[in-house]
């Protein structure tokens, strides 16, 4: 899996008929900025509102997944999301110019193609990853449906499916790699059992539903007469059932593709969560509603584990900055360059590292035989990160100082050691105005909260 974050190159288009809609629309992926996220824009309604591909917009799921916000829908976001994942792909803005993404062969093998014509480009951030840190399950008994998430230090996926149908009979799917998306996953077509047409027809669904965009599964005997009602139905001169039982000419192209079709929307669906995820995804019988039942308590419990706001530390991924990069980044210097490395940046956040050993200087005087990290060290270390985070908000940031300004509400919680590590995470509080930053800051040492303070900044032109 990535380590840092990715987005495309360069726009890229898709065209054609809307699965539940029937309407034709063009839909054009365009690279966005770091921790942007997937959105949709209605480029064709007044304002061109966009739509954050979040499971808290989710307003309908009748056969497919249907988001919602600022008065835009979007229908059946799934295959386009799944694309997205499989390709490992995290900041796009998604134009569209109709309600619904193109349906193209009703997988996501178009959208992979497309995407991957145009390439993928690295951004200078990493990932967001959320890991599951326990055991999470959602079970619908009255469906059978059971989906639980396990830990794990990767992205893998298992479906299993049994719709008491001679024809499908019991299959399962999996993925133990993300990599395996594109040539395991992302061609299998969505399908529809016979008995369900007309009753999606009724319902104003599948419009532009065709032979040729989903696998129709015949699992009982057909009359001739009904062939012939399905014909006019579908819009076909002539339609026939295959001896396997699935409707007209379609080959499989695999033979449990109705189960990697799930897979793949099940992949679609947890995209609305708003993070990559680490953990292993196990599945039984899943569906839309309960693909977004299980995304949202996913949520949850992402949101109460943001409560505790502990940044985590990987040593064996490559840093953001190296020593290196830091150095030439801030004008301090040995003893007085304080922090070792920025392992996360953004346009709002900064966390940096600083590793304690008893080789420090001031360690000879501060409290002999019993060595604790002065305070102001750690507010120094605290602001020298914060720096980084204000030089980054700035083209050519070698051209200007930054100067400590003040600080506030400072609070001392816990002692710091030789041995401990570090990890220094400051927010802007609001925009910098004419040069001065307004950051809050946290410290912590094995996800324990250290110290914390409020404090401010400007940031000034070297030759002003």
């Amino acid at each position: 899996m990535n380590d840092k974050q990715h987005t495309i190159t360069a726009p890229v288009t898709v065209s054609g008929i809307g699965l539940h809609t029937g309407v034709v629309s063009n839909m054009t992926f365009k690279p966005a900025a770091i921790n942007h996220g997937y959105k949709f824009q209605r480029i064709d309604l007044p304002g061109q509102p966009i739509v954050a591909a979040d499971v808290e917009n989710v307003v309908d799921l009748s056969r497919g997944t249907t988001i919602e916000q600022n008065g835009a829908r979007v229908n059946t976001v799934e295959h386009t999301l799944a694309a997205l994942v499989g390709l490992q792909i995290d900041n796009v803005l998604i134009e569209l110019d109709g309600p619904e993404p193109p349906i193209m062969d009703g997988s996501s093998i178009e959208f992979v193609k497309a995407l991957q014509s145009i390439g993928l480009q690295e951004q200078n951030a990493l990932r967001n990853y959320f890991e599951i840190p326990k055991g999470l399950s959602y079970i619908d008994e009255a469906r059978g449906v059971e989906i639980a998430a396990l830990p794990l230090d990767d992205y893998r996926l298992t479906v299993m499916v049994d719709y008491n149908s001679p024809v499908l009979g019991s299959q399962h799917a999996s993925i133990t790699d993300i990599n395996q998306f594109e040539k395991e996953i992302a061609s299998c077509r969505t399908f529809v059992f016979l008995h369900e047409l007309e009753m999606l027809y009724k319902q104003n669904l599948i419009k532009g539903g065709d032979l040729d965009n989903a696998i129709v599964i015949v699992d009982r005997v057909v009359q001739d007469d009904e062939l012939t009602h399905l014909s006019a139905l579908l819009k076909k001169q002539k339609v026939e059932v295959k001896k396997e039982g699935i409707l007209n000419n379609t080959e499989l192209r695999f033979k449990n593709e109705p189960a990697r079709h799930k897979l793949l929307d099940l992949i679609g669906d947890l995209a609305l969560i708003g993070r990559p995820i680490k953990g292993q995804i196990l599945a039984a019988r899943p569906g839309h509603a309960a693909n977004i039942a299980f995304a949202r308590k996913v949520k949850k419990m992402i949101h109460e584990a943001s409560i505790k706001n502990v940044p985590t530390y990987d040593p064996k991924k490559k840093p953001v900055m190296d020593i290196n990069q830091i150095a030439a980044t801030l004008p301090h210097r040995y003893p007085f360059l304080l922090i070792d490395k920025i392992i996360h940046l953004d346009e709002t956040t900064v966390t940096g590292v600083k590793n304690i050993t008893m080789n420090e200087p001031f360690f000879q005087g501060h409290f002999p035989g019993n060595p604790v990290l002065p305070g102001v060290i750690q507010i120094e270390a605290m602001a020298q990160t914060g720096g980084i985070l204000v030089l980054n908000t700035v083209e050519n940031p070698d051209d200007y100082w930054t100067y400590f300004l003040g600080i506030d509400k400072c609070r001392f919680k816990r002692k710091v050691v030789p041995g401990d590590t570090i990890i220094f995470k400051c927010e802007l509080l609001a925009p910098v105005k004419r040069g001065i930053a307004k950051m809050s800051g946290q410290a912590f040492v094995a996800g324990q909260l250290v110290m914390e303070a409020e404090m401010s900044a400007s940031i000034v032109k070297k030759d002003a």
